[in-house]
């Protein structure tokens, strides 16, 4: 594996590891990018070198996840939320484009809504979406969440760590590479490590459960739709959460959209499609 150096900043008394680089100006913005499970910053690593000569580049390990701690705590996303919220705080971070991905587009959204005049513009790809009963799933990714949130669910991600060995590379069209594996294996090598990457699968908003999830969720999702902030959507066939159809209705909603279909795809489409979207990134931030 190889050796990333990362900057850490204390939030509530854990040290959150993140990328910071690139240049930054009184007129430039902050981009933030958010991974979610079960990745880290190094979901970003080949994005950020075609964004970082246009703005600063902020890319922190979720709490739990990379090089960042790993408190006693539930780790559902009221937690996430509290720790991204005290991030910021502590970088003092403003005038941010969020680039989200999955338990990260949850986040960003949510902060966005309530920090809306603190957000310049929103990159989106497979964002967690509300989810109104289970067959608005496809398979075979529903029989994956019925496990995972069943009797059986902890035995497959904390004693047999499927997401990481199973679901990771099974949602890309590449095989990744022995170390890039081993770098995404990393920080869950022992099972006490990989309770944050069970719990996400749990929080998802599926059919009005978890309540206060799906009501963060709806929430977002509506300030979204009646916001005029400037959305660069990137989007795959089939997809995994943001199907064809789901694309179709946020470009028909969305009042200043850009959108950018990859092609061919499912989930992790940082590893399938890197120089796309670092490029696109690159040339919308000019018109935010």
């Amino acid at each position: 594996m190889s050796e990333r150096k990362l900057k850490s900043v204390e939030v509530l008394g854990s040290e959150m590891a993140y990328v910071d680089v690139g240049s930054s100006s009184a007129h430039s913005p902050t981009v933030v990018f958010l991974h979610g499970n079960p990745t880290s910053s190094y979901l970003w690593r080949n994005i950020i070198p075609h964004v970082s000569p246009h703005a600063r580049c902020i890319a922190p390990d979720l709490i739990g996840f990379g090089q960042s701690d790993k408190p006693d705590i539930a780790y559902r996303i009221a937690d996430h939320a509290q720790y991204l919220e005290g991030f910021i705080d502590a970088l003092g971070l403003d005038e941010i484009v969020f680039v989200v991905h999955d338990w990260g587009s949850a986040l960003g959204l949510d902060w966005s809504r309530r920090h809306q005049e603190r957000v310049r513009g929103l990159a989106l790809m497979e964002w967690i979406l509300p989810i109104p009963t289970w067959l608005d799933i496809n398979e075979p990714q529903r029989s994956m969440f019925q496990l995972f949130r069943g009797p059986s669910g902890r035995e497959a991600i904390i004693d047999g760590n499927a997401f990481v060995e199973k679901t990771l590379p099974g949602r890309l069209l590449r095989p990744l590479t022995g170390e890039e594996m081993d770098e995404y294996r990393c920080p869950f090598l022992d099972p006490k490590s990989r309770e944050p990457v069970y719990r996400f699968p749990n929080e998802l908003p599926i059919a009005g459960a978890p309540a206060d999830v799906y009501a963060m969720v709806l929430a977002y999702d509506e300030w979204l739709l009646d916001s005029d902030k400037p959305v660069l959507l990137f989007h795959v066939e089939p997809g995994v959460f943001v199907t064809p159809a789901r694309v179709a209705r946020y470009i028909a909603r969305l009042k200043n959209c850009r959108d950018i279909k990859l092609g061919q795809g499912w989930h992790f489409v940082q590893e399938d499609y890197p120089d796309a979207i670092g490029s696109a990134i690159a040339a919308w931030l000019p018109t935010l």
